[in-house]
């Protein structure tokens, strides 16, 4: 009988633990920290910090996109490889973990996708020298970013 109850006690604790595991995954990989902004977006809440690095990164992506139309106005593929790569993937690794466990599972999906895209107008730029091909690459992920802004909204944390 003893051992049945140690038993018992051991698959409660490990049933706990796993309860407690899947809460916080659920807490800091899919949920983040959000409330719901005035205008019915999702309000992503962070720190002054915290906040300026995702600001800081969708002005990079504005400025990139920018100077990449420039480019693809010119017919210019090269250039718009040179500026998609940094906009990438690699950019991707810049954001701390602390950061990231706040951000929504949806928000940090689309945030790669959009990354990807970039490796992947670069590449292709590169490898096929075709401005017309990497302008419509640029136009698809433009549709990322509008489905992104038009879901969330980047907000300051509440005082406690």
């Amino acid at each position: 009988m003893s051992k049945n109850r140690n038993d018992a006690v051991y698959w409660a604790i490990i049933g706990l633990l796993l309860l407690t595991i899947a809460g916080l995954v659920l807490k800091f990989v899919v949920l983040g920290r959000t409330g719901t902004a005035a205008d019915g977006r999702a309000a992503i809440l962070l720190e002054p910090s915290e906040r300026a690095v995702v600001l800081n990164e969708m002005r990079q992506f504005l400025a990139g996109i920018q100077a990449m139309l420039e480019a693809a106005d010119r017919g210019d593929a090269q250039a718009m490889a040179k500026l998609a790569r940094p906009l990438g993937m690699a950019a991707a690794h810049d954001v701390p973990a602390g950061l990231a466990a706040k951000l929504p599972l949806e928000f940090k999906t689309l945030g790669h996708s959009v990354h990807g895209d970039f490796d992947r107008l670069a590449m292709d730029a590169e490898a096929m020298n075709d401005a017309r091909l990497a302008l419509r690459q640029l136009g698809e992920t433009m549709k990322k970013c509008v489905a992104c802004h038009a879901a969330y909204q980047i907000a300051p944390a509440p005082v406690r």
